[in-house]
């Protein structure tokens, strides 16, 4: 197999490509060199779904077949060499010409009205079919709209496009032969490193983390990349020209989420769907956060490891993580490294990252008894937004008094920062009102926030503030409060669960 060209199975065929730059996104790809325009361009930075397409491939050591839905305008297109990508042009050819039973919903329900969304509403309610399909299960309502939140529709409304999602349960079924698409993708594993350029520009692809800590070595200025969800901006947005990638993606050590020596380790290639999935079997109080965090197309594309490796101070995954005191692993040719994850951060976008490092992955203490966690972000849209304000919280309570707290913040300083006077507030002290107003008082020392596009410095305050009491709320000795009852959108949410007998 020529380690210089990207092969692709392309709606169940196989496709050879070469001579187009390494930062071409299959979205151009597909509607340029293809003229496959079902998939749609709008926004061009993952917020609008328009371009979602499904993307199969194969994992672990047994080779299992994994499908997700992905936004094309953000996949760089040697990433998808050895996979499959299918388009909304596929579903009509599975189904023989007729209309997939994901498509005939949408017309069934009058799902459509201008129709530039709905190829990307057709493929993540095709991914889903699929989904179910091998589960054998109906979904609900709830997991209906979590598959959608990456698909945005300005002008049909969202009902009767989540009526088709479960209308296409009522059709005649129709499965994908997975078996076959298992056997191209085995045909179509390369067994070597993908090494592909044009015209100067170069992306390489290693298979093994020894090989990519050697690469990185000669190449300290090559841009790593992860998913692709904060670099293909830079190329669709910044139109920035990379000469060099080193792309993590294909190294299996680096994908690996393992429990041992009493940590959870989770590879920095791990994406942000395994991750979350990982993290939220200790700690089920990251479940809104995960569901919050972008959308699952750009979930399934994104690594955890990428998202604290950006170091944006608004970062949703890094205050959780240093509350509950992770450490990032380092590597390079040199050796191994670890650091509690808020040292990381040095300033404004600035890590403690030497030029031949690599993030290798993060490690999370498995949870001791008695631990009381939170995390939660505030932003205007509910679903797939930037935080204005991040914050988690965790602590120990023995005999009613607070041991070790550890409070965390993003978007309230350059970096995401823990609140070590509001912690020094609440350490050893009752956990009651009296502690709750001291805490408060040292949080406003802790920090100073901007004003920006997202909030002002005084809402900045006030809802970490807020957010703070709501921990207490929940978590003190005397009368806690339900999760459903201190989360505002329980009242509004016909899928928010409330316990039987409880007022929201």
């Amino acid at each position: 197999m020529d380690r210089h060209t990207i092969r692709i199975l392309l709606n169940g065929e196989p496709v050879e490509v070469a001579g187009v730059a390494p930062t071409t996104s299959l979205l151009a790809w597909l509607r340029g060199a293809r003229g496959l325009t079902g998939t749609k361009e709008g926004c061009n930075e993952g917020d609008c779904g328009a371009c979602t397409v499904v993307v199969g491939a194969l994992s672990g050591d047994d080779a299992a077949l994994e499908l997700a839905t992905l936004n094309a305008c953000l996949c760089f297109l040697p990433t998808l060499d050895g996979k499959a990508v299918f388009t909304v042009e596929y579903l009509r050819a599975q189904a023989g010409g007729r209309l997939h039973p994901a498509q005939q919903a949408l017309v069934d329900c009058h799902g459509s009205q201008c129709g530039f969304c709905t190829p990307g509403f057709a493929m993540s309610l095709w991914a889903l079919y699929d989904a179910c399909a091998v589960e054998g299960s109906r979904p609900d309502e709830a997991r209906i709209r979590s598959t959608l939140t990456g698909n945005l529709c300005r002008c049909t409304g969202y009902r009767p496009i989540i009526e088709a999602g479960q209308r296409m349960f009522d059709l005649p079924a129709l499965a994908l032969d997975r078996e076959r698409l298992r056997r191209d993708l085995l045909a179509l594993r390369r067994r070597e490193s993908l090494e592909y350029a044009h015209q100067g520009a170069r992306f390489l692809a290693p298979r093994t983390l020894t090989g990519l800590l050697e690469l990185r070595a000669r190449h300290p200025v090559a841009t790593m990349l992860a998913g692709g969800t904060d670099v293909g901006l830079w190329v669709n947005k910044q139109l920035r020209a990379l000469d060099a990638i080193l792309y993590l993606g294909e190294v299996a050590a680096l994908r690996r989420v393992v429990e041992e020596d009493g940590v959870l380790r989770i590879g920095a290639g791990a994406s942000l769907t395994d991750a979350f999935a990982a993290l939220a079997r200790h700690w089920p109080e990251l479940g809104e956060l995960w569901e919050r965090f972008a959308s699952l197309p750009v979930r399934n594309a994104g690594t955890l490891g990428g998202n604290f490796a950006n170091g944006s101070p608004i970062g949703d995954s890094m205050p959780a993580l240093i509350a509950l005191g992770a450490r990032v692993v380092l590597a390079s040719v040199r050796g191994r490294r670890s650091l509690a994850l808020e040292d990381f951060y040095l300033d404004y976008m600035k890590k403690d990252l030497a030029a031949d490092e690599i993030v290798a992955a993060i490690e999370v203490p498995l949870p001791a008894a008695g631990l009381r966690f939170r995390t939660w972000k505030l932003s205007k849209r509910y679903d797939s937004d930037i935080s204005a304000v991040c914050g988690a919280f965790a602590l120990h309570l023995e005999d009613g008094r607070v041991h070790a707290p550890r409070i965390a913040f993003g978007g309230m300083a350059a970096t995401p920062r823990r609140a070590t006077r509001t912690e020094a507030a609440l350490d050893g002290r009752p956990w009651d009102e009296a502690a709750l107003a001291l805490a408060a008082q040292a949080l406003d020392e802790d920090f100073d926030p901007l004003t920006d596009l997202r909030a002002s410095a005084g809402y900045r305050r006030r809802a970490a503030a807020g957010l703070l009491r709501r921990f207490f709320l929940e978590t003190r000795a005397d009368a806690p409060l339900a999760p459903a009852q201190t989360r505002v959108f329980a009242a509004f949410d016909p899928c928010a669960v409330v316990p039987h007998g409880e007022d929201a």
